[in-house]
């Protein structure tokens, strides 16, 4: 069901069809290809797969003198579990395709690693580098008032979170907005997550998806068949890796792989083209680099290439797409010379391309695990939010005064027996510390990450028709949801 604001006149343009085909179509034969496989009751599978419901609207904002128009979109995938949970987006792409895959993508994704969520998203289509702060606060505020109108924004129905062009700026703008609207309701911050930690918001968010980007490759590679298939050795440490999109999944991602992980960051894309350094490229002072001049070309110490596309090429052994969908097609994918790819953005791998890179051995994971990170921490945050206490304050200083009790016990007898050892100052501090927000969020993220990848190996490993991650993943995702709507008799 589409709902569209009718009668109002849209000068904006409408984006052109995908070069390589709609993303929903593409999303929906890889769950097709999963479905396949599994003994679903009639019917059941086109309600899992069926988007339930888009809202369009069209909305006018006095700006610069003259009433500008904007088209903005909601989509409801899935409302087996409540409230529904997806990114609002800002970017002249968004369209109605895209929004109803990204959805489908949420709901798959939150049943994959167990969150008590339905699959959403949003988009506005602007560009929000053409307007000032001001400009575009008044532009979030009516798209909140739109949004809100038809319940697609509550803390109980419909929870958005930042995405590509918004963060945390304008999840503080919406939330503010919706509690004016509703001004009695106590749990009005929960309407959205990725807020700043001084509006509601979480430690660990900004971070959370390139974390799980980390997060999802250690447990890669704590799997040597898995790292043996992909015709790769050891562990991350030395590990040539191609990251295209230094936005905040990408440079989180390269960040935390390189600085924590040993891994080697030979070449980043980006919007002007491609810096290459087979050494290793410094992430952080890249990041500055590109804060100061708007792109990557004239980054000292590597090589620039203006088609940035052809970075996705470069022989390396893993492939981080981190910006947009179907950035690997199949054109391209048979010049893929990467041994791994992590989809750490939503669907960069069309389903065309995903036969390729499987045929030729590249061994992909998949985004609706790589890419759990965000929503993972966005349920921590609306949770905190509906709590209305910090994870951590209750405990912490209890865990702190439990280990100095067993520490101090230790040097106490070590002195009674003439022992003569102490415990090393490193150790107590770390151990003496107690656990901090951030400490738990990275925890718990650690856990989900770690569950979900041992689910979709189960099923690979025990069903010889499951020859790759994201059929598994699908499986393992299309389970959870059919089992909901069997306990709710439908």
């Amino acid at each position: 069901m589409t709902i569209a604001a009718q009668n109002v006149a849209d000068p904006t343009p409408v984006p052109p069809p995908p070069a390589h085909g709609s993303f929903r179509a593409s999303v929906d034969r890889m769950f097709t290809q999963a479905a396949s496989l599994m003994q679903l009751e009639p019917g059941l599978e086109e309600k899992i797969r069926v988007c339930n419901s888009t809202y369009t609207v069209r909305f006018g904002v006095r700006l610069r003198g003259a009433i500008h128009t904007f088209t903005g979109y909601r989509s409801v995938h899935s409302e087996h579990q409540e409230p529904v949970k997806g990114g609002i987006r800002y970017a002249m792409s968004v369209d109605q395709d895209e929004v109803e895959a990204l959805a489908a993508l949420m709901t798959y994704k939150c049943a994959l690693v167990e969150l008590p969520f339905g699959g959403s998203k949003g988009g506005l289509r602007i560009d929000p580098r053409a307007w000032d702060e001001d400009e575009l606060e008044r532009v979030t505020r009516r798209f909140t008032y739109e949004l809100s109108r038809r319940s697609l924004i509550s803390p109980s129905q419909n929870v958005p979170a930042p995405d590509m062009g918004t963060g945390e700026r304008e999840m503080a703008w919406m939330a503010d907005a919706y509690k004016r609207l509703h001004p009695g309701d106590i749990d009005a911050r929960a309407c959205v997550t990725g807020k700043p930690l001084s509006f509601g918001g979480i430690k660990g968010r900004v971070e959370a998806t390139g974390r799980g980007v980390q997060y999802a490759l250690r447990e890669v590679f704590r799997t040597p068949a898995v790292v043996a298939a992909a015709g790769l050795s050891g562990g991350l440490e030395g590990k040539r890796i191609v990251v295209q999109g230094l936005g905040n999944v990408g440079y989180h991602a390269a960040l935390f792989l390189s600085g924590e992980d040993g891994a080697i960051i030979t070449a980043v894309a980006e919007r002007d083209g491609a810096v290459v350094n087979e050494a290793g490229l410094d992430i952080e002072a890249l990041s500055q680099h590109m804060k100061a001049t708007g792109g990557v070309q004239g980054f000292p110490g590597a090589t620039f290439s203006p088609d940035s596309a052809a970075a996705l090429e470069i022989d390396c052994d893993i492939l981080i797409p981190a910006a947009m969908e179907a950035v690997i097609h199949e054109e391209n994918a048979p010049r893929i010379k990467a041994k791994m790819v992590i989809e750490a953005a939503n669907g960069p791998v069309t389903a065309a391309a995903d036969a390729i890179l499987r045929e030729k051995g590249v061994f992909i994971v998949p985004d609706m695990y790589a890419n759990a990170g965000g929503v993972t921490v966005s349920y921590f945050e609306w949770v905190k939010n509906l709590s209305h206490m910090d994870y951590g304050r209750m405990e912490r200083r209890r865990e702190e005064a439990r280990h100095r009790l067993l520490t101090e016990e230790l040097e106490r007898l070590s002195a009674d027996r003439g022992l003569g050892w102490t415990l090393s100052e490193g150790f107590k501090q770390s151990y003496l510390q107690g656990a901090d927000e951030l400490t738990l969020v990275r925890s718990g993220l650690d856990d989900i990450m770690r569950g979900a990848f041992q689910q979709m190996m189960e099923v690979k490993d025990g069903d010889s028709r499951v020859n790759d991650l994201r059929t598994a993943a699908y499986i393992v995702a299309i389970r959870r949801i059919a089992r909901t709507y069997e306990a709710l008799g439908l």
